[in-house]
């Protein structure tokens, strides 16, 4: 395991905002494999724009490296290409900030072709500038003819590692588009479906993979539909669509996104537009909060902001409460309103309260409709079958008689069957 040094700068955090922090760079370090040795804090007025901390803190860092044997030395925030050049050469061992840490992690844990597309391109695109301070071991001597030969070796490596890079980047992108295309095309096919669409959101780590199981569990019975849980920060990447059909109730296509965090980098959130368009597109969000966790309300506060960023603010939201076994409140349920659930997800403790609430918020796209369905439209019938809630049939001489629960969009689009 990579032995690693935290170091951060309170520049305007107050500070239990900042313990907090950096108590995630130390969690995000051991997401990522590594052991945080040691931590080193400064409180500043402004970031120095040559080396982040002040020149003492500097020496202080180095000499508590050595001590530490520290292999790497990680900051708690994301460093220019001057910052991380003077460090590394101040230092004398290698330097990472927050943004490359949370890119290590994403490319870890990416496993489909668009997730390790996604991560690739975002880390593409925040080492670019950076190539300096990458390369500057590398000798400034020599000569060579062409357009280079005013150029030392140090120079000619990091030209040509840049327009590899960038042809590289290139070519990803192209790749990620056609996927996006892709997947564009299953969005419009699920919206023409008339399907309710739920989304899963929230802070890293909150639960939001294991409440998807637990509905999957109660209303799917497939062990193969259940995702990944992990009690790790970003445990998934993938976006995943299920279809949660209770008995007697109106289905719904649950999505379980990429948790959020704090400071979460914006070529990662700018790369993963395209898999985060299940959040924007959704009718209803299930925001799902660690309850256990003392500082919920600062996770609470970012989910808000990337939501605003994602342009997603406006959605109706239900909030989860999950953990809260933990917190004194038993396993048993507790709703407040209609729009917040203290519940457990492991115990599967409040999946009936939560499928209530789900139902109520997205009750207003429903509507009683009886129809009468021609037997060479018995696609028709089996359809409503699966996405509407039927409450009687009858076969009649002259077709199916239908009395169901179903979409707005439904009644629209079979509005020639309706009596």
């Amino acid at each position: 395991m990579e032995r690693v040094l935290i170091v951060g700068a309170n520049i305007d955090k107050k500070p239990q905002e900042f313990e907090l922090a950096m108590e995630e760079m130390v969690s995000l370090a051991a997401a990522c494999g590594m052991e945080a040795v040691g931590r080193m804090e400064q409180n500043m007025e402004s970031a120095n724009t040559a080396t982040y901390i002040g020149s003492g803190k500097v020496e202080e860092v180095r000499e508590a490296a050595r001590a530490l044997e520290a292999e790497l030395v990680i900051f708690d925030n994301g460093l220019s290409p001057i910052q991380l050049r003077n460090l590394q050469r101040a230092l004398d061992c290698p330097v990472m900030d927050r943004t490359t840490l949370i890119l290590e992690i994403f490319s870890e844990r990416a496993r489909t072709r668009e997730a390790k597309l996604q991560v690739e391109v975002a880390r593409l695109q925040y080492m670019l500038p950076r190539l300096v301070g990458l390369h500057d071991a590398l000798s400034r001597q020599g000569g060579a003819s062409g357009a280079m030969s005013n150029k030392g070796a140090g120079e000619k490596k990091i030209e040509l590692d840049r327009r590899r890079l960038e042809q590289r980047l290139t070519s990803m992108k192209r790749e990620l588009e056609a996927i996006s295309g892709e997947r564009r095309t299953q969005r419009k096919k699920r919206a023409e479906s008339g399907i309710p669409r739920v989304a899963l959101v929230g802070y890293t780590n909150a639960g939001k993979s294991t409440i998807m199981n637990a509905l999957l569990s109660a209303y799917v019975k497939d062990e193969e539909k259940q995702v990944l849980e992990k009690d790790m920060l970003f445990a998934t990447l993938d976006t995943t669509v299920r279809r949660i059909a209770p008995p007697d109730r109106n289905a719904f296509l649950l999505s379980d996104t990429v948790g959020f965090i704090s400071n979460l980098p914006h070529s990662l959130v700018k790369a993963f537009r395209s898999t985060l368009e299940e959040v924007r597109e959704a009718d209803l969000l299930l925001q799902v909060i660690d309850y256990a966790d003392e500082n919920y309300t600062e996770h609470m506060r970012v989910t808000k902001e990337t939501l605003r960023e994602l342009g997603a603010e406006q959605i109706p939201m239900i909030y989860v409460f999950n953990k809260a076994d933990l917190c004194g409140m038993g396993q048993l349920a507790t709703v407040q309103g209609d729009d917040r659930l203290y519940m457990s997800a492991k115990s599967s403790a409040g999946i009936d309260a939560l499928l209530a609430l789900i139902e109520g918020k997205l009750s207003g796209g429903y509507r009683d409709c009886e129809l009468l369905i021609p037997y060479k439209r018995g696609d028709i019938a089996s359809y409503l079958k699966d996405n509407a809630v039927v409450s009687a049939t009858d076969y009649r001489d002259d077709g199916i008689y239908m009395k169901a629960n179903v979409s707005v969009r439904d009644a629209g689009r079979y509005a020639q069957y309706l009596v």
